[in-house]
């Protein structure tokens, strides 16, 4: 098979994700490693911001086409040899209508990539396992080109069926987020961070959550149009910011709010600059994106 190169443009795809409904990171390993994951209506968007760091392998199919469940595998024994260096997500169309319409499938099963929260054509129909290779690895230059180069934690054979048990406030607030309530959830991580301030999960979580409260049933059309027209409004840049995020345009997010910061004074810039510090979070502190903003929002504020 002839390489068919993928371009950094290959970010900028049709394929609107922005509609799908908000995270909810309970979506959960479907193989023993972890390397794959279910991919559903209600929790792609989770998995969206989780390929800011990590890239994603998508493979839709269908219980309709046995041909098409059993591709499922091929890509993840190609995973298994790739070190964690993408996440394999598994999408049953015929269960999540959501996604089926999102990606506008004709056919399975269909396979595309995900990077820094944008959609990358890859192909579509059974390939074989060398096949794959091919175009994980110009997936995975492409996610290097935009510092994405996070690694999925693989469980070793022996551990594949043993969970790591969470410390109990963070099973509290994961349990709050699976049944949808997230103030619970900001409790627990809240009482998790005043126990131990050098908790960095719970910190992450946090955010994560918090982020997940101020956009739920937001229309992202008409925030961004709010924020289009009053640039001086904290709180619709701000949205508008959490919005970025969601959808991937991290680097816009962070400009929208530095920029802000350089604008603003007293309250109003303590508010700003406090916001851009929790999407730091979300990101994760490693971040390249991460560490570029932080010099950039030091020379805003100094």
């Amino acid at each position: 098979m002839t390489s068919h190169p993928i371009s950094a443009a290959a970010l900028r795809g049709a394929v609107d994700l922005s509609t799908l409904s908000q995270p909810n990171p309970a979506t959960g390993p479907t193989d023993g490693k972890g390397l794959v994951i279910e991919g559903t209506d209600g929790g792609f968007q989770a998995i969206v911001t989780g390929s800011q760091s990590i890239p994603a392998v998508v493979v839709l199919w269908s219980q309709r086409s046995p041909a098409s469940a059993d591709f499922v595998e091929v890509v993840a024994s190609v995973a298994s040899s790739y070190e964690g260096r993408f996440q394999v997500v598994s999408i049953d169309v015929d269960a999540n209508p959501g996604l089926l319409q999102a990606f506008q499938v004709q056919s399975v099963p269909v396979t595309l990539g995900l990077v820094a929260g944008q959609p990358v054509p890859l192909f579509a129909g059974a390939q074989s396992a060398e096949q794959v290779r091919v175009y994980v690895d110009e997936l995975l230059k492409l996610a290097a080109e935009h510092g994405v180069t996070g690694r999925v934690a693989v469980a070793a054979a022996d551990e594949a069926e043993v969970e790591p048990e969470l410390p109990p406030l963070h099973q509290e607030a994961y349990d709050a987020i699976e049944r949808d309530d997230l103030d619970a959830a900001v409790d627990a991580y809240t009482k998790a961070l005043a126990q131990n301030p050098a908790d960095d999960e719970a910190a992450v979580g946090l955010a994560q959550v918090k982020l997940m409260q101020r956009t739920a049933g937001v229309d992202h059309q008409a925030a961004r149009a709010a924020a289009a027209q009053a640039p001086s409004d904290i709180t619709a840049q701000m949205l508008a910011a959490d919005l970025d995020v969601l959808d991937g345009h991290v680097e816009d997010a962070f400009s929208r709010l530095v920029d802000l910061v350089r604008v603003t004074a007293g309250d109003e810039r303590d508010t700003v600059r406090e916001h851009l510090v929790d999407l730091f979070a979300v990101v994760g502190a490693h971040d390249e994106r991460v560490q570029k903003a932080r010099r950039s929002l030091m020379s805003a504020l100094f």
